[in-house]
């Protein structure tokens, strides 16, 4: 696993009958080395498992768990099956925690941990940085105000220490049984900030919500690629009975909405973040509220001033600063006209 740093690998992946699979720089690449036996590959999940591990993996057949390694290096690992045999997804997670300007991420970023109550979504698809990025945010708190962060994960990826906050770091199935049962004991707990892992049910997105209305500072992550889909699918998340409210609840909660992607960047040697920014505003939470959802889109492009940006927008930057080629903005715009029209200058 400690190859993945020298590799400057983000990911690692373990199969029957092939050999170790890398992730560099967004591509996979297959080392030319022997294959792996169906019981190497076993042997070695069994090693990185504890008893309890072993158990849930058994039942569940699949398992997601944080390992450092002799070396101090940290990974999440998700072990499952495929094909009949075991296969591991190992991601290196850097220990160095960078701030939002090293990771190049928008300057809104810094407000967005100024805020003092309310819910900020950070979505995309996996591997897009969700993580990082709310790794990032938190420990611009950590290290600039005096507050109480808890975190509810699965598992625990970066290990914050305690700066001018304390922070208190909580692993399903280690601490707490559940996203939606942490979140409801941390009401109990004195927190400034709540960082859930991830939305993945209806009463985990209830008790967030909760968390926000009672103010409280709740970060979370959905797996939706853009920052108006995530209101939908939040709201959608809802039975249809409880929808109208579950609108007003949202609408006055929602603070802002980050949906981001990594592009290559021109050198090839890397990857840059694209970010489609929602804030929240009077004229947002009014067409949330009625229902009226894909009208912001047209809010976010006349609202850049206020700190919003949609994709081409964020792409346009990217390709004017020379971050990325013009062929990989064309291949990740959501409007190729509006793109070129921003391109050539255009609002």
């Amino acid at each position: 696993m400690d190859d993945c740093v020298e590799l400057q690998a983000s990911d690692l992946h373990l199969s029957a009958n092939l050999p170790a699979c890398y992730r560099i720089h967004g591509k996979i690449q297959l080392l030319e080395e022997d294959p792996f036996s169906p019981e190497d590959v076993d042997l070695m999940a069994q090693a990185l498992m504890n008893e309890r591990q072993q158990a849930l993996f058994h039942d569940e057949m699949t398992l997601d768990m944080g390992y450092t390694t002799e070396a101090g290096h940290r990974f999440r690992i998700n072990v499952y099956r495929e094909k009949g045999h075991v296969a591991l997804t190992i991601r290196y997670l850097n220990a160095e925690l960078k701030s939002t300007r090293d990771l190049g991420l928008p300057v809104q970023m810094d407000y967005l941990a100024e805020l003092k109550s309310g819910l900020v979504l950070v979505c995309g698809a996996t591997g897009s940085g969700k993580s990082t990025t709310l790794t990032a945010i938190l420990n611009n708190i950590n290290e600039n105000q005096a507050r109480h962060i808890l975190t509810v994960e699965d598992p625990v990826e970066f290990v914050h220490q305690n700066k001018k906050s304390i922070v208190h770091q909580r692993e399903l199935y280690t601490d707490v049984p559940d996203f939606a049962s942490a979140v409801r004991a941390a009401l109990r707990e004195d927190p400034d900030v709540i960082m859930v892992g991830e939305m993945r049910d209806l009463e985990t997105m209830r008790a967030a919500i909760t968390a926000a209305e009672t103010g409280h500072l709740v970060f979370s992550t959905l797996h939706t690629n853009d920052a108006v889909g995530v209101v939908e699918r939040l709201i959608g998340s809802f039975p249809g009975s409880e929808q109208t409210v579950a609108r007003q609840r949202i609408a006055h909660a929602l603070k802002a909405v980050v949906a981001q992607n990594l592009v290559p960047t021109t050198n090839g040697r890397g990857r840059v973040v694209l970010a489609e920014i929602l804030m929240i505003n009077a004229a947002v939470a009014n067409l949330i509220e009625s229902a009226k959802s894909k009208q912001i889109y047209s809010v976010m492009e006349s609202s850049t001033r206020q700190g919003m940006q949609t994709v081409d927008q964020a792409l346009a930057k990217l390709v004017r600063s020379q971050a990325i080629t013009l062929e990989q903005a064309r291949a990740y715009c959501r409007d190729s006209q509006t793109f070129e029209r921003l391109l050539s200058g255009g609002r």
